[in-house]
């Protein structure tokens, strides 16, 4: 991939699923290009399709027609096997019911994708340790998570998704469980770590206070892209232009 390829290309993608013997388009030639270092949100009502976009970016699901690529990959060219340690490697996940391992602490779940990598416990230590401290809970680490509140148990699922490394993460309605005071402490920390690492988040929302802190928005209706608007100036304003493909 050279500096000027889109860290992720959504080619005229479209979703297809069985229903009482007819098909249901999910998602209907939808196309968008998302460089790396981008900070972008997904929105759109209930049922528009955000979820089935986020599971095809992240190699959870094949589109029924339609190219996505990854890093210049095209994933659906890729075997199961190729697929999986693509999403491994590249991706990391949060999801809105954080999706823990209750019986391991914080720092066991956010070490599980380096033990499935294989990597050594000296490293698997390091970056467990540095992925805690980057969202503040290093004095957490030994605690299950029935003893984290649930803003803690996002912030532990946001340290599993980036334990890795990945050029790309994926936030599927990070804020829906959680109140406001914890809902606006995710988003700063996210929006923190996109600066001071650079990481790529994209993520499926229809949460206002989330909208308000997000510099790109793409808008879905019944499977379509309405609209892919930027946010002009530092990121304070709430000024939007739409973006020229």
């Amino acid at each position: 991939m050279n500096g000027f390829d889109p860290l992720v290309s959504v080619e005229e993608v479209s979703r297809k699923f069985p229903l009482d013997h007819r098909d249901v388009t999910a998602l209907d030639h939808a196309s968008l290009e998302v460089s790396g270092g981008e900070f972008l949100a997904i929105s759109g009502p209930s049922g528009s399709g955000k979820s089935t976009l986020l599971n095809l970016i992240g190699c959870i699901d094949k589109p029924t027609s339609g190219r996505i690529r990854i890093e210049g990959t095209d994933t659906g060219s890729l075997s199961p096997s190729r697929m999986t340690d693509l999403r491994r490697k590249k991706i990391g996940f949060v999801f809105q019911t954080f999706n823990l391992i209750p019986v391991f602490t914080a720092a066991e779940n956010v070490e599980f994708p380096l033990l499935v990598q294989g990597l050594d416990a000296r490293e698997r230590r390091s970056r467990v340790a540095e992925a805690l401290e980057s969202v503040g809970l290093a004095e957490r680490a030994h605690h299950r998570p029935d003893l984290l509140s649930g803003g803690e148990r996002q912030r532990v699922a946001v340290a599993r998704a980036i334990v890795h490394r990945p050029a790309l993460v994926l936030a599927d309605e990070p804020t829906a469980n959680l109140d406001t005071r914890n809902a606006t402490q995710l988003i700063d920390l996210m929006r923190e770590l996109n600066r001071s690492l650079g990481l790529t988040f994209i993520f499926s929302t229809h949460d206002q206070r989330l909208l308000e802190h997000t510099p790109r928005i793409i808008r879905l209706t019944d499977g379509h892209v309405e609209s892919d608007s930027a946010m002009e100036g530092d990121g304070h304003g709430q000024v939007f232009a739409a973006r020229v493909s």
